[in-house]
C-alpha cells in the first residue's frame, strides 16, 4: 500500500519526466523502468531532472493531464450520477497507473515536431562538413571511444588547430550542434561515433566522412540491445566498409577486432604500431600511480612519450595517437610535448588524493569488460599499498552478465585485492561467487546503496589506502 501511494505524492510527476529524460526518451527502457520501480519518491539518486525544453513541456504537459483528472474526480464525485461517479472512481485509482502510458502521447508529439527540425540541421551539417577542408579522424568501438578522443585531440593540438565534440555528442543530432558551431578554419576534426543498433555507424560515417578511422575494440557493451556480439562488431566495422581504402588503426589487444578485420589495418597495441610500412616497436614500457612512460621506436627514430594517463592499456591507444601526428605533420618535438599533456580524463581512473593520504582512482565511467580487466589489473600491480576496488558490476552485458561478473570475481581473486566493496544488485552476487570459487583471500563487503557505500568509505579508509570506483549505475538500473 506504502509503494502505491507514492503514485499520488507531488514528485510523481517529476519521476516520470526524470525517468524520460535519464532513458534518453527511449520509450522501451522507460516503461521497463517504471514496472521495476516501487517507490516513486526516490528515482533521482545519482542524477536530477533537468529542465531542457523536451522536458519542460512534458512536465507541464504531465501536470495538465494531472489537472484534468483532479477536476474529473471531484465532478465526478459530487455530481450525484451514478456513472459519473463510478468512472471518477476509476480515474481516482487507475490514473496513477495510466499516467506514464498516457504521457507518451506528449511525447509523441513534441518528436513530431522535433524530427522535420533535426532533419534539416542533420543535411545543413552534413553540406557544412563535406565542403569542410579539416582533416576528419572517426573513432568507433564498444569502449574507449571517449579516450581516444581525447588523447588525439591532446597530442595533435601541439602542431594543428583541432576540436572535437564533447560530452555525449556522437548522434546525428549531436553531431549536426557541434558542427554548426565550426567556424571553418579548424585543421584536423575528431568525432566520436557512438553505436547503439544496427545501421547506426553507417550513419555516422555518411555524415562525418572520415579521412582515417579508428576502432577502439568490441566487446560486450550494450549487449542487452545488439543481442550478440557479432552484431555490434559488425555495426562497429560499418565504419571500416565506409573507409574502403582510407587509413584504418584497429586496437589488436581487443582479440575480436582483430580477428575481424586481418588484413588492410594499421595495427596498434601495447607492443606498438604496425602499418604495411614497417614496424613502431614500443621499448621499456611502465607504469604507476605517477603516470605512464614508453619509448616508441623505428629504425634510428626514437619518440619518448611520457603520459600522466595511469595503467599499461593506455600504451596502444598513445602510441597510435603517436603515429597519427606524424601522419598529419606534426614533428617529434610536438608530438612528445603533446603526449606529456595527456592526462587522466574525469571519471575514467581519475587519481585524486585526499588530505588523510587516501587515493581515490575515480574509474566511474568505465562500464565493459575490457577496462575492467585492465584497471585491476593496474591496481593489482601497485605494491606497498591496501587495495579497495568498489563496485555496482556492469550494466546492458545481457545474456553474458552473469558469465562476465563471476571472471570479474576470478580476476580481483587473481590480483590479490585486500578489499572487495559490492553494491547490492542483481549482477553483484555473481561477482562474490566469483571470488569465493577462485579462494580470494581478501574481504567481501557489502553495501545496500551506492551513496551510502561512499560515504562510509572516508570512516573506513586510512592513509596509503588506494580506492577504485569502478563504474556507476545510472538510476534507471538502480
Amino acid at each position: 500500500m506504502k509503494d502505491y501511494l507514492t503514485r499520488y505524492h507531488p514528485s510523481f510527476v517529476r519521476a516520470l519526466v526524470y525517468m524520460l529524460q535519464a532513458s534518453e526518451y527511449n520509450t522501451e527502457d522507460y516503461l521497463a523502468w517504471v514496472g521495476r520501480t516501487k517507490d516513486f519518491r526516490t528515482v533521482e539518486k545519482r542524477k536530477q531532472l533537468k529542465f531542457t525544453g523536451k522536458a519542460l513541456a512534458l512536465f507541464i504537459s504531465a501536470w495538465i493531464l494531472t489537472a484534468i483528472a483532479v477536476l474529473i474526480v471531484i465532478f465526478g464525485l459530487t455530481g450525484g450520477d451514478e456513472i459519473a461517479n463510478l468512472f471518477a472512481i476509476l480515474v481516482l485509482f487507475g490514473f496513477p497507473y495510466a499516467l506514464p502510458y498516457v504521457l507518451l502521447l506528449p511525447l509523441f508529439i513534441i518528436k513530431m515536431v522535433q524530427l522535420p527540425v533535426e532533419g534539416i540541421l542533420i543535411a545543413q551539417a552534413k553540406a557544412k562538413l563535406k565542403k569542410h577542408p579539416a582533416f576528419k579522424i572517426a573513432i568507433a568501438g564498444s569502449y574507449g571511444k571517449t579516450s581516444m578522443r581525447e588523447i588525439l585531440k591532446t597530442v595533435l593540438s601541439e602542431g594543428k588547430r583541432v576540436v572535437a565534440p564533447g560530452g555525449s555528442e556522437n548522434t546525428p543530432i549531436g553531431i549536426a550542434r557541434f558542427v554548426s558551431r565550426l567556424r571553418g578554419d579548424e585543421e584536423v576534426l575528431i568525432f566520436e561515433l557512438g553505436e547503439y543498433y544496427p545501421g547506426d555507424i553507417k550513419e555516422l560515417s555518411e555524415m562525418v566522412r572520415p579521412d582515417l578511422g579508428v576502432i577502439t575494440g568490441v566487446n560486450e557493451a550494450h549487449l542487452s540491445k545488439f543481442k550478440t556480439v557479432e552484431a555490434a562488431t559488425n555495426t562497429i566495422f560499418e565504419l571500416a566498409d565506409f573507409l574502403g581504402g582510407k587509413p584504418l588503426y584497429v586496437n589488436a589487444d581487443n582479440e575480436i577486432a582483430k580477428n575481424k578485420i586481418e588484413k588492410g589495418p594499421i595495427f596498434f597495441s601495447r607492443k606498438g604500431v604496425f602499418p604495411m610500412a614497417g614496424e613502431w616497436k614500443v621499448v621499456a614500457a611502465e607504469t604507476s600511480l605517477d603516470g605512464t612512460s614508453f619509448v616508441l621506436e623505428h629504425d634510428d627514430e626514437k619518440i619518448n612519450a611520457q603520459s600522466k594517463l595511469l595503467g599499461l592499456h593506455n600504451v596502444g591507444p598513445l602510441a597510435a595517437a603517436i603515429h597519427i601526428a606524424k601522419r598529419v605533420g606534426l614533428t617529434n618535438l610536438e608530438i612528445e610535448s603533446g603526449v606529456s599533456k595527456t592526462v587522466a580524463f574525469p571519471h575514467r581512473l581519475q587519481r585524486r588524493e585526499d588530505t588523510g593520504g587516501v587515493i581515490t582512482l575515480d574509474d566511474s565511467y568505465n562500464g565493459n569488460p575490457d577496462g575492467v580487466k585492465a584497471v585491476i589489473e593496474f591496481l593489482g600491480s601497485i605494491e606497498n599499498h591496501r587495495r579497495w576496488y568498489v563496485t555496482p558490476g556492469l550494466v546492458e552485458m545481457g545474456e553474458k552478465s552473469e558469465e562476465i561478473h563471476r571472471n570479474v570475481g576470478k580476476q580481483l581473486a587473481q590480483a590479490g585485492i585486500e578489499k572487495v566493496v559490492l553494491i547490492k544488485n542483481s549482477v553483484t552476487p555473481w561477482i562474490e561467487e566469483g571470488l569465493q570459487e577462485n579462494s580470494f583471500g581478501g574481504e567481501i563487503i557489502w553495501y545496500e546503496d551506492a551513496l551510502d557505500c561512499y560515504n562510509s568509505l572516508p570512516h573506513m579508509t586510512i592513509a596509503g589506502d588506494i580506492v577504485l570506483l569502478q563504474n556507476d549505475w545510472p538510476d534507471q538500473y538502480a
